[in-house]
């Protein structure tokens, strides 16, 4: 299946879901009580890759939506974001970042030592192949992003066998709580009520934004909707052309700031795309939200969703069973620790979820799950994501070397 084709499909799945999801028919209504329509936009495509339809190695639509339409949405849902009301989140969403990446930290050694203790040969190895050196790289992209994955892959030097094994465990694994934290945004009243946890401040930021959308909303013409996809593709554009620029001279130049992955590329056309979304909402452009800024902010979203979802092979773990094990071992122990913190300090579900998607997907996911609960909330994603590629290299050397030790 060629990517044109591919595309037309995705559309085809996304238009399908959501217009079910509008339908006012009970059995309808009752299927998306149960099943969220944003897992359904994610999970389907998977199945075409499962079943050999698409090759997700060689697709070309990945890299085009997660560094064109993935940074276009980010403007366009910062146009009109009150980031005064964004900081009455309050300290609980840093809290929940630092869970997050305190129990990756943690949880990568403690699933080494676990299962070393059972069944030694799962994580056992010597030299280049000992696992220890590739799931030291994988703690670099769950709590950072690839760029941390990519130093942490330098500094321990795991082969070439090992690091692709490491690779099919990250995509599985994450996608797998991508999942159901998706589906958990679909009954976060429930969760919240079972943490004790208050979502007011939530609700207020929500409810405060879209009053603001409300109060300027018009029906959009044609040029509003050029003028809106101008200002996406053009910050866009932007910030491209500076990550290209300042990501090839802090590697030449500052080898100190390279420590902290800020000589990757990606972390820049991020980074500025929001900037300057931030820059923009104090200004005219923000009225563009009344024609429906982040509406097409959303369609992007979607489609970054479904081709997420192009990755997941739900059959890759009959290909790599014991390394898959120590993943899923070391997630449901970040797990674990970020229910009970939650619970403990009584941060909402929209925290926990924001909180630990941050690191283990980085800014590509973080907002989609951030706007499962509502699109004007995406921005809180992307932000508490760049703090992990700040701390990921660092904090994955870290459990590199602890996990070197709990190995048998």
């Amino acid at each position: 299946m060629t990517d044109t084709i591919t595309l037309g499909v995705l559309f085809l799945i996304l238009a399908a879901v959501l217009t079910t999801a509008d339908r006012r028919h009970p059995f309808w209504q009752k299927f998306y009580h149960y099943v969220p329509p944003t897992l359904l936009c994610y999970f389907l495509p998977s199945l075409l890759n499962t079943f050999g339809l698409v090759d997700a190695e060689n697709t070309a639509l990945y890299p085009i939506v997660s560094r064109v339409l993935l940074p276009a949405s980010l403007v366009l849902f910062t146009l009109s974001v009150d980031f005064n009301a964004f900081r009455r989140l309050g300290r609980k969403s840093v809290l929940m970042f630092g869970a997050s990446a305190v129990s990756i930290m943690l949880g990568g050694p403690l699933a080494v030592w676990l299962i070393g203790r059972f069944v030694p040969e799962l994580v056992g190895g010597q030299g280049p192949d000992a696992v220890w050196r590739g799931l030291a790289t994988l703690a670099g992209t769950w709590i950072g992003g690839g760029a941390n994955q990519t130093a942490l892959k330098e500094v321990f030097q795991p082969s070439s066998n090992l690091f692709s094994a490491i690779v099919t465990v990250d995509v599985f694994v994450s996608n797998l709580w991508l999942g159901v934290l998706l589906y958990g945004a679909g009954q976060a009243e429930t969760i919240d009520r079972w943490l004790r946890a208050d979502a007011s401040a939530v609700e207020e930021v929500k409810e405060r934004v879209q009053h603001q959308v409300e109060a300027i909303r018009r029906i959009p013409t044609a040029t509003d909707l050029v003028v809106i996809l101008a200002v996406g593709f053009g910050a866009t554009a932007v910030a491209h052309a500076l990550a290209e620029v300042i990501a090839p001279y802090i590697d030449t130049h500052s080898p100190l700031l390279s420590r902290f992955s800020l000589n990757a590329p990606f972390f820049w056309i991020v980074g500025l795309a929001t900037a300057v979304g931030i820059g923009l909402s104090f200004t005219r452009a923000r009225k563009l939200e009344g024609a429906g800024a982040s509406k097409v902010a959303t369609v992007f979203l979607y489609l970054m969703i479904a081709t997420i979802g192009l990755k997941m092979n739900i059959l890759a773990i009959a290909d790599h069973p014991g390394l898959i094990l120590v993943g899923v071992v070391w997630m449901l122990f970040h797990v674990l620790l970020m229910v009970a913190f939650s619970r403990l300090i009584r941060a909402p579900y929209f925290f926990l979820a924001v909180g630990s998607q941050a690191c283990i997907g980085g800014p590509a996911t973080a907002p989609i799950i951030a706007a499962a609960f509502h699109p004007v909330l995406a921005p809180v994603g992307v932000l508490m994501a760049i703090l992990g590629y700040a701390v990921g290299t660092y904090m994955g050397y870290i459990c590199g070397v602890l996990m070197q030790v709990a190995s048998p």
